[in-house]
């Protein structure tokens, strides 16, 4: 029963952290350039050093709400069950 929830808390996690990450992106990328962030990075039209760029804030972005994400829901599901989740739990603690 805790590998289901655990994976049902880390997957919720990740979307959450996806929505989140995607508008502070956009945000950020609106704040910097003073443009609208490329709907999509991989179109030759879009300028190669601005699709660089927007790939290495989205992907510093994303990475880092994702950890926070992973380690928030960490905590709650210990919170909840007194252990680690058996994927985390270092080898002879579960």
């Amino acid at each position: 029963m805790g590998n289901i929830v655990w994976k049902i808390l880390s997957v919720a996690a990740a979307l959450g952290a996806s929505v989140v990450a995607r508008k502070i992106t956009d945000g950020t990328w609106k704040f910097v350039s003073g443009k609208e962030s490329p709907e999509n990075p991989e179109d030759p039209e879009i300028d190669m050093k601005e699709a660089i760029a927007f790939a290495v804030l989205s992907g510093a972005v994303i990475g880092l709400a994702r950890m926070l994400a992973n380690r928030q829901a960490t905590r709650v599901y210990t919170k909840a069950t007194g252990q680690l989740p058996k994927t985390l739990a270092k080898k002879g603690e579960n």
